[in-house]
Order: C-alpha cells, then structure tokens, then sequence
C-alpha cells in the first residue's frame, strides 16, 4: 500500500508499505503525465517492428514468458504477498494459475481467433468477403491494486498476441512489486529478440491514468471502480478513445432449498473470503431460500470462526491475510457499522482486527440487513458475508437484479432446470452453476459485466479480438472487368433500382412475380431506349 500522506499527484515517489505489518517496503518513481507520451511514443515505434511477426513467434514470445512465471513462481508470489497483504496460497491460485492458463489457452487458441475469417458475400457472388484481425498499436492498460500480477499480465496476453504493444499503468498501491514484474515482460523479451519497449510498466497517480488516456493509444483496457470507470469515459471521449471497462460488481450467490449444503458452504467461503474478499467476482450477496437458511447459516459460521488471520509471512499458517490499502479498509468497516446502526446483527467478526499490526478486517457475517443498508447497494469489497432469506425463485431473482452492478452470479441447485431459468434471469456477465468463479478460469468464455459493472469483454475470442481492428476487406473472387455504371442516370434506372429491390425483398410469391414482371418490363425498355 501507499503512505496516505503521498497521494497527490504532485508527489514524485510513491511510499510503498507491507499492509500486513506496515514496513516499508521501498519508494517507487512517478511516471509524470508529461512522460507518458514518451512512452507511448516508444512503444509505438517498437510495435511497427511487432506487428509483422508470425504467430509462432508471438506464442514464442508468451511461451518464455510462461517459462519465466513459472520458473520464478515462488518468488513471485513472495512480491505478491508483501505487496498486497494477500496469502501465499491465494497469490499461487488467484495470480500465477489464472495467468499460467491465459498464457497456455492463447498459445493454442489465439491464433484461430484471429485468422482472416471468410464470410459470405451476400448479393455479390463474385467477390470474395473476409473479416480481418489487423492490430490496433498500442493498447493502455490501467491495473487496479487487488491483484498485482494478474492485472498487469492478464489483459497484456492478449494484446501481445494480437500484435499490439502493451503500455501498463499500475496501482500506486502495489507499485512496489513493478519492478520486478517488469522483469517478466524483459526477459521475454530479450530471449525473443524483441524491444522492451513493446512492454512497458508506469507508475503514478490519478493524473498519470488520465494522461495515459489521452496520450493517444488506441485503445484502453480499464480495472476498477465505477466511480474511476466515469472518470476514464470522460477523458477517453476527448480523442474518441475507444475503451473496455470491468468495474467490478455486487454478485448475488444464490443457494436454493434443493442444493447440497456442503458444496455451497465452501463455495460461499470462497466467495467471500479469497483475497479477504478483494475480488471483483467477490459474492457479495448472498440470498438463501427460506427452507434451508438456518442450515446453511449454521455451516458458514462455524467454517467462519475457524478462519485463521494474520501475517502471510508469519510462522503461523493463516487463511486470510490483509487488506491491500487502509481506504479500502475504512469503507468496509463503514459499510458494516452502517448496517449494524441500522439493525443488521454481527454473527461473526464485524470489526478490524489486529489493529497494532497490520491493516486487517475480520472474517464477517451479517444476517438480517434491513433493505436500506448500504451495504445491499454499494460494492464492499471485503471479507463479509452478507446472508438474506427469500421464499421463492422469483424473489430471489428480483433481489440478485436488484442493483446497478451486473457482473457475475452464482446459482446452487440440483435441478438443472432451475439452473437453466436463473442463468437466463439474472442481468449479469456471467452465471456459475455450483462452483464459485469458474467461469473466469474456462478461458473460452468471455469475461466482462453489463450495467454498472461495465462494458467489453477481457477472455474468450471476444477478448483477443477486442485487441484488433476488424477489418471488412471484399476481394475479387472472379475477375469480371465490367464497370458498375452509375453515371450519367439514364430515364429508367430509378425504376430498375425500385424493381430490382420489389423482386428481391417482396414477400409471397404474388408480389415477387408482379415485380419481376415489371422488372423485365423496365429492363426492356432502357434496352429500346439505348438502341
């Protein structure tokens, strides 16, 4: 995390601190705005060599990069830990595996997503229609702080793939670990025989994502808030920058009277606690048939009070480690203390915990929020379980859309019907049956959210091909010669073009036959008037 004392964007460091014992950790140099377009300059140069590279070079390229995460996968997670306050086991499952796939699924999928694509010709027979994956330059990636590697590497993938050169903003908050992060990208690169300025990572504050923003990439991919998601709008709509928004959400977990019990209680641990709930697929909502609520409150608080928390670099083994920056600590803690003052009742934690060492919340769960809590509306973004009861499906999918966001959902059921009625009702990105978060790891699936929760997809075909301009190119398929004449307008073509389109988008056979008569009528005489 960043000292509070060093967040303006006049400061030329950044303080960077463990959030699970408030060491310091480092200073870290400020990308000022008016550098940034030096940089974008620089990548632009190195992607015109770039963009000419085979696909099996680029899968070499991603492929050293691979090689590299994985050879130093320890050490990695080591950054990860001190920077973010996150546990070894977490950063191992949440960072270096969703990366290693990414990187294994575009190696052997991204290619076919990006060959020239035939389609028809429509009302030209003889030409030849192909769409084509023509990459856009540089691409302006903007990384929020809850996971620092994943974020950085994770939209870079594809962007590399597709041919484009890659420009980071990093979080000020985990700007310690760049450096080393950076060193990834480098020696790819260099056992590739490619510019490091084809990857290249900033660091700074809000004035420096703007300034990203409108240095004049051609695209930006965006993480984060819906608050900042607004502020990247407006200073993309300056120069028309096109760009991709996941700002996160406030996830419904539904579990219904027919579900397994056990298999729910984990996944709703999951949920809520991976990244002491710093996730934006986090389930935040968690809505519960009547018949089965007890149960399944009785569960998750007894796996609750088991959890363990402290520092993940401690002698002891803990289950949840801190929370990444002392902002995000003080909304949840408003956001709990907002729903206990208006009757919501603490079953477990509901308060910050180790105070003199870290920036710690507790493992929480609330029951019986009253509908004007907060906490039912704004993102949390920490480890609570808010619990609330309903009686039936239609209930339950009137609370789930209940919101602005429209990220991600999960449905626990036994009845695949019940399954298949949800995942078409619910307004969001994405649905999970009976697993928590997998369709973020099934990378054939495009990832994103509707609503507040933002627009574009990040995985998937849709992802990599969101890195490309695509391109609608008409080819001769056989070489006719013949001018299409429109001028000088004869007497008759007006009548011809009408006729023509009466005979082809007529509808039932009278009125395609009354048009190909006049049709043939027309035709005759502009062939007599030409004559």
């Amino acid at each position: 995390m960043t000292a509070e004392s060093k967040r303006t964007d006049s400061s030329l460091v950044i303080e960077c601190f463990e959030p699970a014992t408030r060491r310091k950790l480092g200073e870290v140099a400020v990308t000022r705005p008016e550098e940034v377009k030096q940089v974008v300059l620089k990548a632009r140069r190195a992607q015109q060599q770039f963009r000419s590279t085979s696909f099996a070079e680029r899968r070499e390229l991603l492929g050293a990069i691979l090689d590299h995460v994985l050879e130093h996968a320890d050490e990695l997670c080591d950054f990860i830990v001190r920077d973010a306050g996150k546990t070894r086991e977490n950063a191992m499952l949440g960072e270096i595996w969703p990366v290693c796939e990414k990187l294994r699924h575009t190696m052997q999928s991204g290619e076919e997503a990006l060959l020239p694509e035939t389609v028809s010709s429509g009302m030209f027979p003889h030409k030849r229609a192909e769409i084509r994956y023509i990459p856009l330059g540089v691409i302006g990636i903007i990384a929020p702080w809850n996971y620092p590697l994943q974020n950085l590497l994770g939209p870079a993938i594809p962007a590399l793939f597709a041919g484009n050169a890659v420009v980071i903003k990093a979080s000020e908050a985990v700007a310690w670990s760049t450096e080393r992060f950076q060193q990834i990208f480098d020696a790819a690169l260099d056992k590739v025989g490619l510019p490091r300025a084809l990857v290249q990572i900033i660091n700074g504050y809000g004035a420096t994502g703007a300034a990203l923003v409108s240095s004049g990439v051609d695209k930006v991919i965006f993480t984060g808030s819906m608050a900042n998601g607004r502020k990247v709008i407006e200073e993309s709509a300056k120069s028309l920058t096109p760009v991709i928004l996941e700002l996160g959400g406030k996830d419904a977990f539904i579990v219904c009277d027919d579900a397994n019990l056990e298999q729910a209680a984990h996944a709703a641990m999951a949920g809520v606690f991976i990244a002491a709930g710093q996730n934006c697929l986090a389930a935040e909502r968690f809505i519960v048939f009547d018949s089965v609520y007890d149960a399944f409150v009785g569960r998750v608080k007894v796996l609750t009070e088991a959890l363990r928390q402290g520092d993940p670099r401690g002698e002891s083994r803990v289950d949840i480690g801190a929370m990444a920056t002392p902002a995000q600590l003080r909304v949840v803690a408003d956001l709990v203390d907002d729903a206990v003052r208006r009757g919501a009742r603490v079953l477990v934690g509901g308060q910050r915990a180790l105070v003199e060492q870290g920036d710690y919340f507790a493992p929480t769960i609330l029951v019986d929020v009253p509908k004007d809590a907060r906490i039912l509306s704004e993102e949390t973004f920490g480890p609570v379980m808010v619990i609330l009861r309903v009686k039936d499906e239609e209930e339950a999918i009137a609370l789930a859309n209940g919101t602005e966001y429209g990220l991600s959902a999960t449905v626990m059921t036994t009845d695949a019907k019940r399954a298949e009625r949800f995942a078409e009702r619910i307004d969001s990105g994405g649905t999970s049956v009976n697993d928590f978060g997998f369709t973020y790891m099934a990378m054939d699936l495009p990832f994103g959210g509707v609503r507040g929760s933002g627009f574009g997809r990040l995985n998937g075909r849709e992802g990599i091909r969101a890195c490309c301009n695509q391109k609608a190119v008409l080819f001769d398929r056989l070489p006719v010669g013949a001018p299409s004449k429109l001028y000088p307008i004869g007497p008759f073509d007006y009548d011809l073009a009408r006729e023509t389109i009466r005979s082809l988008y007529g509808r039932g056979a009278v009125k395609k036959a009354s048009a190909v008569t006049q049709l043939a009528k027309t035709a005759w005489a502009t062939i007599r008037g030409n004559t």
